[in-house]
């Protein structure tokens, strides 16, 4: 009888939804909204016992859902030891579909107790060699299984044993290439192959983490796993920026792992996925909004149980829900366009670690690629790219259509192709990785920055370039050739290597801050103009997002400023389109302002600290 009446809710709700707001939850409004947007978390095991046997525990879950406007929920199987018997699951997986919220299952593949055998490491991870692991894992996955019809893998399918045992399996491989295989055929014999013999219609989904210039190293197969898995999740928990908790990982990295990704893996993507650690107020709010940039339908929460205890940002959450669903429902329509960055699947970034994610931070827009981009007007080609074994024709190919080119002096050093490069770019045919710390002067009222550089490559103060100084020599941190096949930069900067992992006992995320980003004025316009970007102009930590086939200067901007800033985007003036721009969050006009070209318009405009604005075209 309860599910009769429950269906008769459910209704009675779509029935009167046209007219209705004064009683409509946030629950209503967010399943009427899951075609643009879904709001979900991820229950850990140890709660979802909880959820099963105490009462209290369901009143506030129910409240907090039905406050947050929480559609779905992963129920987790196993963590650290800890699994969570079929009656809990079933019985929690039950309660939650008769208060009309859709369920699936999920899994933590790290050791505990006598479950698995713990890995030879830094980290928590499996020992995946080991037969005891696979036969513990498969059991409880056989039993999830039977209770759910979507099941996802939480972030740890991964390794870095170092035994006895992972040695001799290893053989002459690499470490990163025997554990990509390894895992690549465990995903298949202990996960997927099992879980589809119980429950052939079972949707197996894999989700990554966010640190996606080390998945190769640890046993993640960027193109193998999306080809097995039925859907693909992403991490894009990049939290607090300027913390070592976590690292010093800036926001947009969650927008370069989930597009990237989301490339790889075509219609099987799926949602996104961040946490709250080390989230200050306005960080968990950010991770919202740059998953939705990059594409996400869905965003899951980690873990239930901090949604449960509260955070600033849920009530951003709540108030800005519309906001998301529509930027979310006009990206799907007009995805993020930008500089092609290109990064083969299980590429290298040798210096240039998570370079994408700060020049990004430089309002430069990065879109990764994972395919050579052979129609791309602008390309960034860093020292990922090298893992491409074509990559000198699709560059000749490029300068013949007259392409604009950026290479890393990363490159340079790890292409086998090194010395045609360098001729390319004119510089000497000595370089070599020679990390070096150097003084940029930027102009009067600026504080001088300290900018780490690849190689002691000397430079001239030419119009285009960016020299540094060290010591009494000037070097380059860019340099640009004009040639009539298109102009080549090279971009002298040094991120991370492992060396500087190494350092500070780092394994995943970033070691340490870069005065990169403390580029501004006349600098920072130049380092935009070589990536072909003059539409956009304000300061560092400012990241812009130029949205599709939407009209010239539609943009969403991030300001990650802990203050106001005033940013000035330039558009060409369209003869046969509109020429009137709104700030789509708020509905309020934009007014234009004549430039020095006739064919051109500037639109200037403030965003507050931590803020966002979107412009958008009007008809």
């Amino acid at each position: 009888m309860k599910h009769i009446v429950l269906i008769g809710t459910i209704a009675l709700t779509a029935m009167v939804w046209p007219g209705y707001s004064a009683a409509q939850t946030q629950q209503d409004k967010a399943r009427a909204r899951i075609s643009n947007l879904r709001l979900a978390s991820y229950v850990t095991s140890r709660q979802v016992e909880q959820l099963a046997t105490d009462p209290a525990v369901r009143t506030k879950a129910l409240q907090t859902i039905r406050r947050m406007g929480i559609t779905k929920l992963y129920l987790e199987v196993y963590r650290g030891g800890h699994v969570v018997s079929s009656e809990h699951l079933i019985f929690t997986r039950d309660w939650l579909k008769d208060m009309n919220i859709d369920v699936g299952g999920g899994i933590a593949t790290v050791p505990g107790g006598n479950f698995g055998v713990r890995q030879k490491g830094p980290l928590g991870w499996f020992n995946w060699q080991n037969k005891k692991t696979q036969r513990d894992l498969e059991k409880v996955i056989r039993m999830a299984a039977g209770i759910f019809d979507t099941f996802i893998v939480d972030d740890f399918l991964c390794t870095g044993d170092v035994s006895d045992e992972s040695k001799a399996a290893k053989g002459n491989r690499s470490w990163g290439r025997y554990r990509r295989e390894l895992l690549t055929e465990l995903a298949q014999s202990i996960f997927i192959g099992p879980a589809k013999e119980v429950n052939p219609d079972i949707t197996m989904i894999v989700k990554y983490p966010q640190w996606y210039d080390r998945f190769h190293l640890f046993g993640y197969d960027t193109k193998r796993l999306p080809e097995l898995f039925d859907m693909v999740w992403v991490g894009t928990e990049t939290r607090g920026r300027n913390t070592q908790r976590f690292g010093f990982v800036q926001p947009y990295e969650g927008f370069v792992n989930y597009r990237w990704l989301a490339g790889i893996a075509g219609e099987k993507i799926g949602g996104a996925w961040f946490d709250h650690g080390d989230c200050a107020e306005h960080d968990f709010i950010d991770q919202a909004y740059t998953s939705v940039l990059a594409g996400a339908a869905e965003l899951v929460f980690f873990n239930f149980s901090n949604v449960m205890a509260g955070h600033p940002d849920h009530e951003k959450v709540i108030a800005q829900f519309d906001r998301l669903a529509d930027l979310a429902a006009f990206v799907h329509e007009h995805p993020v366009t930008g500089v092609a960055a290109y990064k083969p699947p299980n590429s290298d970034p040798a210096g240039d670690m998570y370079i994408m994610d700060f020049l990004g931070m430089l309002g430069i827009p990065l879109v990764p690629v994972h395919k050579f981009p052979a129609d791309a007007p602008v390309i960034f080609l860093p020292a990922q790219a090298a893992a491409d074994p074509d990559l000198m024709d699709h560059i000749n190919k490029a300068r013949t259509r007259g392409a604009h080119l950026i290479f890393t002096a990363n490159l340079l050093i790890a292409s086998p192709d090194g010395d045609k490069l360098t001729r390319m770019v004119v510089v000497g045919p000595d370089i070599k990785s020679k990390p070096t710390r150097a003084r940029l002067m930027q102009e009067s009222g600026k504080a001088n920055v300290t900018i780490d550089l690849e190689s002691p490559i000397e430079g001239k103060a030419e119009p285009g370039n960016i020299v540094c100084t060290s010591g009494d020599k000037q070097l380059a941190l860019l340099t640009v050739s004009e040639t009539p096949r298109g102009h080549i930069a090279l971009l002298n900067t040094h991120t991370y290597c492992q060396a500087d992992f190494d350092a500070v006992g780092e394994v995943l995320l970033c070691p340490k801050p870069l005065g990169l980003l403390g580029i501004n004025g006349s600098a920072l316009s130049t380092l935009r103009k070589a990536f072909g970007g003059t539409a956009f102009n304000g300061p560092s930590c400012v990241t812009y997002h130029p949205l599709g086939p939407s009209g010239p200067g539609s943009c969403v901007l991030q300001n990650f400023n802990d203050k106001a800033v005033n940013v000035t985007v330039t558009v060409q003036i369209q003869k046969d389109k509109s020429n009137k721009f709104i700030e789509a969050f708020s509905q309020k006009p934009i007014p234009a302002r004549s430039t020095e070209s006739k064919n051109l318009i500037a639109l200037d405009t403030v965003i507050p600290s931590r803020s966002r604005i979107w412009i958008r075209r009007i008809d």
